[in-house]
């Protein structure tokens, strides 16, 4: 009898596949079953295996939580195992679910479509949402187009979401409601603009301020206001003619459609001023105005709403030059001006404020004609000559040749200092170069003959320039004398290039207190306190002994010219 060969390993890995081959097919997919049974909190379902399997009442509930299964209806669910410890199949409707839901939302992705869920809870950085079985995640930032504080009255409500990333390996997919949104409300503007038109009146309401305009709602569709177009006067910004929730009617300037910008204006539903602005300020009238903004070049000065006129800084003052101009006016003050030019296509008035008021120099001609003596505080001593400020504002010119007679310019200045009140003659007044020549030595009208003999003071107190009086050494010092005029006189200082025409005698130390020295009234400071000088004396007697004696060039020397001079004054004095 032969012996049958002993089944090996494989023939029962052979014969364990026959048996289950068909059954481990199911495994890991969605198949179809038949509620056989409702039990309590679970769902008996037959799916064709040798056994039934058992899933939970809730995953069949609906959003309402209510579930309307009967024996006998088909279902579809996943098979995770086709038997358990207890023989049961594992049977799932949620994986069921989800699995056809990823099926569906790959297809829908790949087609850029649209998919519907439900938000049904918060996590991290944003929410929940459930895509018919499969759970996405909805950002935060992707809720909405502007930011949304309170999302209750969003949640557990269908709603069409756009799938921005899915992963089904992980799981993992992002969806967005904002794009949706977006791109509502693009196909919303596209709608609105092409019912629009530049020129077209409408109303709209303020939804947001800034510095340069205010945005402007029109129904759907923002357009720009910006500040320049709110009115033809000046506009510093829109917070002073506007306010978030005002309603306004606006004309539609400009439509950019590739861009869906739209530029809005209210003063052009306004009379345009400048229309009737040359005829209304022509060149050469006088009219009032309010300043409005002071720049470094100038100051803007409105004549009326919606007409500014610039003033130059050149034009603001005659006499006061490279000065800002906050300097000479302020902001909203009235004033005066006068039309230069009116460029009515670039929109441009040039004023004058200087032009409003008379020219100083022509006022300072008519009332002070040459010959006039005057009177004014050395504002400025340079190194040729002496500006006097004179009445007006305007400033009279000393030529260093025109300060004194028998004196070398230098010499002549180093008299004045700054503050010094002065009198001069006009010797010229040039109203278009606006110069004012003065003179100082023309007071003294017979000083350039020579003939001129300084008086002299010993009453004291009533100084005029030229006199000559005594006074007495009270100290010497390095660079001069002090000295007092007379007995009860004021205490005056001769400066040490004063104390002699020749420069050897220039020294202080030749005099000694307590004597007695005769010198001129050359000046006077502030206060009429009078300035002296020994040197000025001296040339003025030379001047009139050669001009009595005769000079070096007829035979006599100048010692001789000098010794009669001095012998005459001596005998004169005796006589007295």
């Amino acid at each position: 009898m032969a012996t049958s060969a002993q089944p090996t390993r494989d023939d029962f890995a052979a014969l364990l596949d026959a048996s289950l081959g068909e059954n481990q097919s199911f495994e890991g997919r969605v198949v179809r079953g038949v509620v056989t049974a409702l039990e309590n909190e679970f769902v008996v379902i037959d799916v064709g295996l040798k056994s039934e399997g058992r899933v939970p009442l809730r995953e069949f509930a609906g959003l309402d939580g209510k579930t309307d299964l009967k024996v006998g209806d088909e279902v579809e669910v996943f098979v995770d195992r086709v038997e358990n410890s207890q023989g049961e199949a594992m049977l799932s409707r949620d994986r069921a679910r989800r699995e056809a839901s990823w099926d569906a939302l790959e297809t829908k992705f790949a087609a850029g479509e649209r998919v519907e869920g439900v938000i049904f809870g918060r996590v991290k950085g944003g929410f929940t949402v459930d895509l018919s079985g499969a759970v996405a995640f909805l950002p935060g930032s992707q809720v909405d187009i502007r930011p949304v504080r309170d999302v209750t009255p969003l949640m557990n409500l269908p709603q069409p979401f756009q799938v921005l990333k899915m992963d089904r390996k992980r799981g993992n997919i992002v969806v967005s409601r904002r794009s949706i949104l977006e791109e509502s409300r693009a196909e919303a503007r596209t709608g609105l603009i092409s019912s629009l038109a530049e020129g077209q009146i409408v109303d709209g309401t303020v939804k947001n301020i800034t510095d340069y305009g205010a945005f402007v709602d029109l129904g759907g569709i923002d357009g720009l206001l910006h500040v320049t177009d709110m009115s033809y006067k000046r506009v510093n910004h829109p917070s002073e003619v506007l306010n978030i929730g005002d309603v306004l009617r606006v004309q539609i300037v400009r439509i950019n459609r590739d861009t869906q910008r739209i530029s809005l204006g209210m003063k052009q539903l306004e009379a345009d001023p400048w229309t009737t602005a040359a005829a209304k300020y022509a060149v050469d009238t006088k009219h009032k105005g309010r300043v409005t903004n002071i720049t470094e070049y100038g100051a803007f000065v409105e004549l009326e709403a919606g007409i500014e006129g610039l003033v130059h800084v050149s034009e603001m003052s005659w006499v006061k030059k490279n000065v800002h101009p906050g300097k000479i006016v302020s902001t909203s003050q009235e004033v005066e001006v006068i039309v230069l030019e009116v460029d009515e296509e670039k929109r441009r008035i040039s004023l004058g404020l200087k032009q409003a008021q008379r020219n100083p120099w022509e006022v300072f001609a008519e009332t002070n004609p040459v010959g006039t003596i005057v009177e004014g505080e050395v504002k400025n001593a340079t190194e040729f000559g002496l500006f006097i400020g004179l009445d007006g504002d305007v400033d009279g010119m000393v030529h260093m040749s025109d300060i004194a007679w028998g004196m070398t310019g230098e010499g002549a200045l180093a008299r004045h200092h700054k503050g010094e009140r002065v009198s001069a003659r006009v010797l010229e007044v040039d109203i278009e170069k606006e110069r004012i020549s003065l003179g100082i030595k023309q007071l003294d009208e017979q000083g350039g003959t020579g003939a001129a003999t300084g008086t002299r003071n010993t009453s004291g107190g009533d100084w005029k320039k030229n006199d000559i009086v005594t006074v007495t050494v009270v100290a010497a010092r390095d660079g001069g004398l002090d000295v007092k005029i007379g007995e009860d006189g004021p205490d005056c200082y001769i400066k040490r290039n004063d104390l002699s025409r020749d420069r050897e005698d220039q020294k202080a130390e030749r005099f000694q207190p307590g004597q007695k020295v005769d010198a001129m009234v050359v000046g006077f400071e502030k206060g009429r306190k009078p300035m002296l000088s020994i040197k000025a004396l001296q040339i003025t007697e030379e001047k009139e002994a050669v001009a009595q004696y005769g000079t070096s060039d007829s035979g006599a020397t100048l010692g001789n010219i000098l010794g009669a001079a001095f012998n005459k004054a001596r005998e004169e004095s005796e006589k007295n």
